[in-house]
């Protein structure tokens, strides 16, 4: 009992950060959540929130959403997801080294964001190369099939391509409608969702909806570059903490 009310504490946390940042919530608090249910649970409930999440700002900002780049995302995504699918079949029966691995990515992710968060470079005013361009798409396809954590990644891809943070953040939430559904009904083939995961589900959901409300309350009153630093530093220690599982 004591690990679902913390993981629902995980949960109000990383969206109420979510809310400020615009990507942060699950590679957030999958990590932690993963500790305290399980991958089983964490996995289908956080994509699902996921979901919920897009839903919730496409329904007031849908006339924002970029359809070209959408499009070209979605399409290249879903080629990484399917493969990220496939490579989580392998470590069916050793989670240690699947919880390993998804410590490595969470603290790399943290540790670059740290890196770009200090730099007085503005990388967002050079062109990006194509190659780069793509390989970021399908990477980021990849772990998000595997561990529903590919927002930092995508985001990469999107910095300087949409400058309007409106655009921003309605392009990229029908992005993760469309291929966390995708995962969905991958999970629901797996078996993963049963009668005490849509309690968790349903729970987790309500809790979710009133972080996105306090966060964005907040994005307008705070400094999201502070909180973009302070969430790169949580990524790290959430990511080292499944080395110690």
């Amino acid at each position: 009992m004591l690990r679902e009310i913390l993981f629902y504490i995980v949960v109000l946390v990383s969206n109420i950060i979510q809310g400020i940042t615009g990507f942060a919530g699950t590679v957030l608090a999958m990590p932690v959540s993963v500790i305290l249910v399980g991958f089983d649970t964490a996995k289908p409930v956080l994509n699902v929130l996921g979901i919920l999440a897009g839903l919730y700002v496409i329904a007031t900002s849908y006339k924002h959403i970029d359809k070209k780049e959408f499009l070209k995302i979605t399409a290249v995504m879903l080629v990484g997801i399917v493969g990220g699918i496939f490579l989580r079949g392998l470590f069916t029966g050793n989670p240690s080294l699947l919880y390993k691995l998804l410590g490595v990515i969470v603290i790399a992710v943290g540790v670059v964001g740290i890196i770009k968060s200090f730099s007085k470079k503005k990388e967002e005013d050079k062109p990006q190369n194509p190659v780069l361009s793509y390989s970021l798409l399908i990477t980021s396809g990849i772990v998000h099939g595997m561990f529903v954590c590919g927002g930092p990644l995508l985001v990469s891809y999107l910095t300087g391509r949409l400058r309007q943070k409106e655009s921003f953040r309605a392009t990229i939430s029908a992005v993760w409608v469309v291929l966390n559904t995708v995962i969905m009904l991958d999970d629901i083939k797996a078996g993963y969702f049963n009668r005490q995961l849509l309690i968790t589900l349903a729970v987790s959901a309500a809790v979710m909806f009133a972080a996105m409300a306090i966060g964005s309350v907040l994005y307008k009153k705070m400094s999201r570059e502070l909180f973009m630093k302070i969430t790169f530093v949580l990524l790290i220690i959430s990511g080292a903490s499944l080395f110690i599982k």
